[in-house]
């Protein structure tokens, strides 16, 4: 029966890299729905993408981290 990835020994050890994936999307979802500036298309590209691009690598990395844990 091959590994499974998301067990709970790994789910601890990577905890670390989950909560602040949380955090990203929760900083996202306020930036989405309460935007401080007003409705300015760049600005509004530049701060999600600022949001998005260190969720997808944390992302990629916290996969990464669990399969070799």
């Amino acid at each position: 029966m091959p590994h499974p990835v998301f067990n709970r020994e790994t789910l601890l050890d990577i905890s670390v890299n989950i909560i602040p994936l949380v955090i990203i999307l929760l900083f996202t979802a306020f930036l989405l729905l309460f935007s401080p500036w007003s409705q300015n298309m760049f600005i509004e590209v530049i701060a999600l993408g600022l949001h998005a691009i260190p969720f997808v690598f944390l992302a990629i990395l916290t996969y990464v981290a669990a399969y070799y844990i």
